[in-house]
């Protein structure tokens, strides 16, 4: 009897030494986000912290291009099921086209969510209504860079008008600077005066974006919405370009502005990052505004909402993934990605940025602390965004094609989108 106890009582023992393995085995969780070095910063700050927290829990992380070749990688790995266990991506319109009910985990039991402001999570939530993502990194604004000591140099300040900033333009080509720097051997930048003039279309035309979804409006037949391919193809006549405008990258972009080699460089506000990790000297030469509009008295500010971190339905680990994300949704690991990444407002509860911050984001954050000088990008607001406008906006911006017929060829990219998704009225 005693023997028998005695071997009941290994076999009970190694049972649960078995299970105990089995509940602590070690996870490496599959990740794949972009090549953004305020990515690569926040993403690094939150996994060291999870993995001390979980020793058993580590990432695998991979990098992928921006723009319509990151597009490309995100589609064909959700449709052949090859997608890393957790991806980051945009929120918004771009977010809809994944057809986020078949390929991405449902995570709106997270208890982290209560923390997450709704903002964000109207633009990471599927037709069910169910949240998926959570915010990876700062909001943005879409605006123009522009060199502070150039500015002082020539007397200039700011402009809150088109015409102003065009009067600026002419006189630092005047004195032989470049004035605006573009970079269209990185697509995706080309857009930026068409995107982040948004808010000056909206502050023209309030129900631009309800009526754009509804096929009732359109770019081409909108003048307020017209103007910013006519801003791009104004910049490109007026002779203010690098001369290697045609090949150089957003890195060259971020270079130039910073260090004087250019005045203005449109972008978004995750190039600061750039500029904090290359050229860290110069992050106080470094300053920002909204892109002008018509009317000097309604001027604002165009704001992208943060990408986010998703789980891949197909995940193995998808438990796993969730308990990672629901931290990443913390006001812990947000403090950790503001310290790190200090280039912009967070949409967690609570997360604050530290106190001492690069100028270009206190230039920034004025547009968030007066009600009604800031307003979502377009993308945010409608789930049609077509997918072939940075190769359209490069055309207008290399002169091969005039505004108003890039505004039309557009607006047929988004036809195509919007049958895709199965809007009414297209």
């Amino acid at each position: 009897m005693t023997m028998r106890m005695t071997k009941c009582s290994i076999l009970a023992a190694s049972i649960m030494a078995l299970a105990a393995g089995v509940a602590h085995a070690d996870v490496t969780l599959s990740v794949l986000i972009d090549t953004n070095p305020e990515s690569i910063a926040s993403f690094d700050a939150v996994s060291k912290a999870y993995t001390e927290k979980h020793p058993d829990v580590s990432f695998d992380v991979e990098q992928r291009a921006g723009g319509s070749e990151g597009d490309n990688i995100i589609k064909t790995r959700l449709a052949t099921g090859e997608m890393a266990d957790i991806f980051q991506y945009n929120s918004g319109s771009l977010f809809q086209a994944l057809k986020p009910q078949e390929t991405i985990a449902d995570l709106a039991d997270l208890p982290s969510e209560a923390g997450i402001l709704d903002t964000f999570k109207k633009v990471v939530s599927g037709p069910d209504g169910h949240v998926r993502g959570i915010p990876f990194g700062p909001a943005m604004g879409g605006g123009i860079f522009y060199n502070k000591k150039i500015y002082a140099d020539l007397g200039l300040t700011p402009p809150k008008t088109w015409a102003e900033f065009m009067s600026n333009n002419e006189k630092i080509k005047a004195a032989g600077k470049v004035a605006v720097a573009q970079t269209y051997g990185t697509t995706w930048t080309s857009q930026l005066f068409v995107l982040a003039d948004f808010y000056n279309v909206q502050a023209e035309v309030p129900n631009f974006a309800d009526d754009y979804t509804a096929n009732k409006v359109k770019y081409a037949n909108t003048p307020a919405a017209l103007h910013g391919f006519e801003h791009l193809e104004e910049v490109a006549k007026g002779g203010y370009l690098n001369a290697d405008f045609g090949a150089a990258t957003f890195d060259d972009g971020m270079r130039m502005v910073a260090t004087g080699e250019a005045a203005h460089y449109p972008n978004l506000t995750f190039g600061i990052g750039n500029v904090q990790q290359n050229f860290p000297d110069n992050l106080k030469d470094l300053g920002f505004f909204a892109q002008p509009g018509m009317d000097a008295g309604k001027n604002g500010l165009t704001v992208w909402m943060p990408s986010a971190l998703y789980v891949s339905a197909k995940s193995e680990n998808v438990e796993e993934a969730k308990k990672f994300l629901d931290f990443v949704g913390s006001k812990e690991a947000c403090d950790l990605m503001a310290k790190a990444v200090p280039s912009g407002p967070y949409l967690v509860k609570g997360c604050e940025l530290p106190k001492d911050i690069p100028p270009a984001v206190s230039d920034m954050l004025p547009y968030f602390d007066t009600e009604g000088r800031n307003g979502p990008a377009l993308e945010f607001l409608s789930p049609v965004k077509g997918p072939a406008l940075e190769q359209i906006t490069v055309e207008v911006g290399t002169g091969i094609r005039s505004a108003k017929d890039a505004a039309a060829l557009y607006d047929q990219d988004v036809e195509k989108q919007a049958k895709q998704l199965g809007l009414p009225n297209w």
